[in-house]
C-alpha cells in the first residue's frame, strides 16, 4: 500500500475467517454472537434482520453493540478516531454494515442526529460501503 502524505492509512481489520465462515453457513446470527462477542458482522445481521422485520429499536440496540465492538478492535488496529474504513477488505465489512444499521435505524426512530453523523462517518469511511 503507497503511503499517503494527506492523511492516514487505511485501517484493516485482523481476518475472523471462523466466524466469517459461521455467518456465511446461515448459522444463526445470535448464536455467533453469543460464541464471539466481539464480531461485528453477527451484530449486524442481527440488526439488519430486525429493521428487515420493522423492529427499529431491537435494530438500533444491535448496530450499537456491533458499532461499539467494531471501533474497539479498529482502535486496537491503529485507528486514531479518523481515516478510511475500506469496504474491500472483507474484515471491515461487518462493522461497516454495523455502522450502516444503525444509521437507518437510527433514522427510523428520529434520531436525526445520530443518522447525519452515522453517514458522515461511512462516507469519510468508504463511500463505496454500504450506505443508509
Amino acid at each position: 500500500m503507497q503511503n499517503n502524505l494527506l492523511g492516514p492509512e487505511p485501517t484493516l481489520l485482523p481476518e475472523r475467517a471462523e466466524q466469517q465462515a459461521a455467518i456465511e453457513s446461515g448459522k444463526d446470527a445470535a448464536e455467533v454472537a453469543a460464541q464471539w462477542p466481539d464480531f461485528s458482522e453477527a451484530w449486524a445481521v442481527l440488526a439488519e434482520q430486525a429493521l428487515d422485520k420493522g423492529e427499529a429499536v431491537a435494530a438500533y440496540a444491535y448496530a450499537r453493540t456491533g458499532y461499539h465492538r467494531g471501533l474497539d478492535q479498529l482502535r486496537r488496529n491503529g485507528w486514531k478516531g479518523f481515516g478510511p474504513v475500506p469496504w474491500s477488505h472483507r474484515p471491515n465489512q461487518g462493522f461497516l454494515r454495523a455502522l450502516a444499521a444503525l444509521g437507518k435505524a437510527a433514522n427510523a426512530i428520529g434520531e436525526t442526529e445520530e443518522y447525519d453523523r452515522v453517514r458522515k462517518f461511512i462516507e469519510d469511511s468508504d463511500p463505496a460501503a454500504p450506505g443508509i
